[in-house]
Order: structure tokens, then C-alpha cells, then sequence
């Protein structure tokens, strides 16, 4: 009965998800310009904590914005661009403001084709721009442009927005690339020139989808399922009623732990291959190192000993050894994706609790199956034995 409980205890854990409220920004309505310059209409855009206010004029086709935003770094740089055909920053027109060599807030224009650094191009736009200008104030900088719509775009009503922020800019110009989590990614929507309406790009990329499944898959793996087959292995078989069951749980855990493992390795993989100039060198290498030794761990399921045999006890050894490896490994991992990924504070929370309550029932189980042991060991102490037939030997009466 109590690994029973302790089973069913287990596997709640798998299922628990904590939620935490997200934080509000400031709109738009409260900020101002210098000049008491007005625009028709402003956008708290969804992601980067950034801002658009714009004017369009339709009888010759001028659009007036002015972004805003922070970027992630001092010495970075922020960009607002429009992509004539798709709701992507490849092949998207951009106005991106930096502090040129001697501080000074400048404007540029950037041709946008890939996504490597040789494909950010420091050029002019196929339509024309004018009335540039950056400023900054208390880490917040400030874009300003007039921009000529496209025919073709003003024929649709539409245009595609990009928008993005970055570390920092050398000497040359060259941008540093951005981070690639959730916020960057899909830090693009359309923009409605007469209502002044945007909505958020259709859904979430190919490229994020893959990252929130190459995440999902691994915190499950290496962070839930992994170490909730150790707590069964060290702690439910301490219960002589627990024998054979808690081997079954224990492997059933293990393997499917391997499984989903191996499909996040290999999803990682694929989108290393897809991501050229982009490495997050330790995170690679701890999941390569990860998938290798798990796969020996695996493997050696096959040439276990059995229980009286010699070298059971150097296998015991190794096999520990190397599950405790992985069990830190895994969890290390998942830290170091969650700060590459950097997904809604919300799912980092939620891991971290999940790995506190499975390392405080750890502890608590430490306790109890030492208490079980020392208990078996003194009654075993207690008993008398007769040396020579292992039987228990009648206790003589003793007057008190």
C-alpha cells in the first residue's frame, strides 16, 4: 500500500503546472515628443516592451512613424522595418538606430535578406526615406522617418512590420545578432495604414515551434521523468512489498525518459543545422555528452549481473554513478535552454517548482528509508541465533 501511494504521488508530479500573472507595460497614449509632434495612432506592440506611433497620409502615400524601444544592451541597437511580401525579418526593409563611434544617436537603412550577419546589409531601400532621425533618452531610444509606400502595398491597405532590438554595433555598422527566443521571433504583424490597426503575425514559426518542442521534450525527459525513475529506484524498493514492481516502474521510467530524450537531442540537431553562425557551444555540448552516456546507461540494462554474481557490485557502481551524471547533467541543460529559449517566466517557474517538490520528497524519502533500514538492522541484532543451525535458540526464563 505505501508504494502504491508513492507511485500515484509520482505521477502527479508529471502532470502539476504552475501559473504565474504576466506583467503589465505602459502604453503608448503616455508618451509625448518633442515639438508636440502628434501622430493619428499608436501601438503598444506586442513584444520587446516596444512602441509605434505612425500617420498615414493617403493622398501621397507617406507613412510617418516614430518606434520605440530599448535595446538589449547600452551599446545596442533597435530596429523597425516593413518585409513588401512576407511576415518575416528576411527580406524585410529596415530602419535600425545605434550611437555611432562617438556616441551620437544615428539612422540607417539596412537591407535584410537572411539571417546570417553577412545578410544584414547596410544599404539603401528600394523606396524612399526621409526626415531621419534617432534620439536617446535614459536607455530608451527613439526612431523617426518618412517613409513612401509601395504602390502595391498601398493598393493592399497593409504593410508587413518587423521589429527588432540587439547587443551592440561595431565600428563598421555591423549589427550583432539579436537574441532568438519567443520575444524576437515573433516580433513581427501586419499594420492596417487607415485603421491603425496591427494584429500579431499568424501563429507562432516553424523555426519557434521547433524550439518549444525541442524544450518541452528535454524538460520532460531529463528534468521530470528521469529523476522520478531515480527516486523510484533508491527509495520505493526500500518496501519488501514493492519487489518486483518498483523495477518496472523504475525501467518503464528510465526508457521512456531515453525516448523522449533522444527526440529532443535530435531536434536540437536539426535546429543547430538550421541556425548556421548561431552556437550556444555548452548547451550542445552537455546534450551531446547527455545522449552518449544515457545511451551507455541504456545499453548496460543488457549486461546486468545477476545478484550473487562477482561483479554485480562493481556494475551497481557504475550504474549509479553514471545515472546520478546524467540526473545533473539533465537539469543543468534545461537551465541553460530555458536562457537561450527565454520563454513566459511563467514555464521557468513552473520547472523550478516541479524540481523543488521532487528534491523535498527526495529528502523526505532519505529519511524514511533510513529510519526502515536502521530498524531492520536492530531487529535483526536483537535476535538470537544458535551458531550452529542458524535457528533461533529458546530464551531462558530469568527471575527479575
Amino acid at each position: 500500500m505505501a508504494s502504491l501511494r508513492f507511485s500515484v504521488l509520482f505521477l502527479g508530479f508529471c502532470l502539476w503546472v504552475s501559473l504565474i500573472s504576466p506583467t503589465q507595460s505602459q502604453s503608448c497614449k503616455s508618451q509625448s515628443f518633442k515639438g508636440n509632434n502628434l501622430y493619428a495612432h499608436c501601438l503598444d506592440l506586442p513584444t520587446l516592451s516596444s512602441y509605434l506611433h505612425f500617420t498615414y497620409d493617403s493622398s501621397n502615400s507617406t507613412l510617418s512613424i516614430a518606434f520605440i524601444a530599448s535595446p538589449s544592451k547600452s551599446d545596442g541597437w533597435i530596429s523597425w522595418g516593413i518585409n513588401p511580401t512576407e511576415q518575416k525579418m528576411a527580406g524585410s526593409r529596415a530602419l535600425v538606430g545605434y550611437k555611432d563611434s562617438t556616441g551620437v544617436m544615428t539612422l540607417k537603412t539596412y537591407n535584410i535578406s537572411g539571417y546570417s550577419p553577412d545578410a544584414v546589409v547596410k544599404s539603401k531601400l528600394d523606396f524612399d526615406v526621409w526626415d531621419t532621425s534617432a534620439e536617446e533618452q535614459s536607455g530608451v531610444m527613439r526612431l523617426f522617418a518618412k517613409i513612401k509606400v509601395p504602390a502595391d502595398l498601398v493598393a493592399k491597405g497593409t504593410v508587413n512590420q518587423v521589429w527588432q532590438v540587439g547587443p551592440s554595433v561595431d565600428d563598421k555598422g555591423v549589427l550583432t545578432i539579436h537574441d532568438l527566443n519567443g520575444a524576437n521571433t515573433n516580433a513581427k504583424g501586419s499594420l492596417d495604414l487607415k485603421s491603425g490597426q496591427s494584429t500579431v503575425g499568424g501563429g507562432v514559426d516553424s523555426r519557434t515551434k521547433k524550439k518549444n518542442i525541442h524544450g518541452v521534450l528535454n524538460a520532460v525527459s531529463w528534468g521530470i521523468l528521469f529523476p522520478i525513475g531515480i527516486i523510484i529506484a533508491r527509495y520505493i524498493r526500500t518496501f519488501e512489498s514493492a519487489d518486483p514492481a518498483w523495477f518496472y516502474l523504475h525501467v518503464t521510467c528510465q526508457v521512456s525518459a531515453y525516448g523522449l530524450g533522444v527526440a529532443g537531442w535530435a531536434t536540437g540537431i536539426k535546429l543547430g543545422s538550421e541556425s548556421k553562425g548561431i552556437t550556444y557551444s555548452s548547451h550542445r555540448n552537455i546534450g551531446i555528452a547527455l545522449f552518449a552516456i544515457a545511451t551507455l546507461q541504456i545499453f548496460a540494462l543488457f549486461l546486468r549481473p545477476k545478484k550473487d554474481h562477482k561483479f554485480r557490485f562493481y556494475w551497481n557502481l557504475y550504474h549509479h554513478g553514471v545515472g546520478y551524471t546524467i540526473l545533473v547533467l539533465g537539469i543543468v541543460n534545461i537551465f541553460k535552454g530555458l536562457h537561450i529559449l527565454q520563454p513566459a517566466s511563467k514555464w521557468k517557474s513552473a520547472f523550478i517548482v516541479v524540481i523543488a517538490v521532487l528534491g523535498g520528497i527526495a529528502l523526505l524519502l532519505e529519511l524514511v528509508t533510513w529510519t526502515v533500514i536502521l530498524k531492520r538492522r536492530s531487529s535483526k541484532s536483537t535476535k538470537p541465533y544458535d551458531g550452529h543451525n542458524g535457528q533461533r535458540r529458546p530464551q531462558p526464563l530469568t527471575s527479575a
